[in-house]
């Protein structure tokens, strides 16, 4: 499945806050967007019904499921990114495909935060979380679909365990660090863990 056409290239950039559900990344996206002042765009939003429904029943996505979604958010961030500027948007992409395919659909510079922890945090942090379709039971399921970064990935890697001002702060002196995201992709890679203190 092919992903469709995007919107014109942009000067823009996106920047993508990553991570196994219960990770922290629409917190940290959300209030990087406010410090950015720029839009965030919520991945949770842009699942269709069935997926969601699956989800709700404790039965993982699959790829035939995902494609269409990374479609549809991609071209989201890239329609918010066409005058320029920043969108910084929160989505699992969990695999090293997915972060192709979002790339794709986005056609604009994207760089990736990834919110790391283990595992009896985040499933401490699911169990505690309401108001959520994502039941804990999946934890394992997204475990086991993490692809960790490629060196060539321009990913920055996060210790989830940081207080999220914190992450926003690490994070805001990354991307205005114009070596690490202007540059090629092998300046642009750093990923790097970051200790909570």
């Amino acid at each position: 499945m092919q992903p469709p056409s995007r919107p014109a290239p942009s000067a823009g950039l996106a920047i993508i806050a990553m991570g196994v559900s219960g990770s922290g990344k629409s917190t940290l996206g959300a209030l990087l967007a406010s410090k950015l002042d720029c839009p965030f765009l919520e991945g949770d939003d842009f699942h269709d019904a069935r997926a969601v429904a699956k989800m709700r029943a404790g039965q993982p996505l699959e790829d035939d499921d995902r494609w269409p979604w990374l479609d549809r958010l991609g071209l989201a961030v890239g329609q918010a990114l066409v005058s320029g500027g920043r969108v910084v948007a929160a989505c699992s992409a969990l695999r090293r495909g997915y972060r192709e395919r979002l790339r794709g659909a986005i056609g604009a510079p994207t760089r990736f935060v990834l919110l790391d922890a283990g595992h009896d945090e985040l499933l401490r942090r699911l169990t505690h979380r309401s108001g959520h379709y994502m039941p804990p039971s999946l934890l394992a399921s997204q475990l086991a679909t993490l692809e960790r970064p490629g060196a060539d990935e321009a990913i920055f890697t996060l210790d989830a365990a940081a207080p999220p001002e914190r992450l926003c702060e690490i994070t805001q002196a990354w991307l205005e660090d114009d070596a690490r995201w202007t540059g090629g992709a092998a300046r642009a890679s750093g990923h790097q863990p970051l200790s909570p203190a």
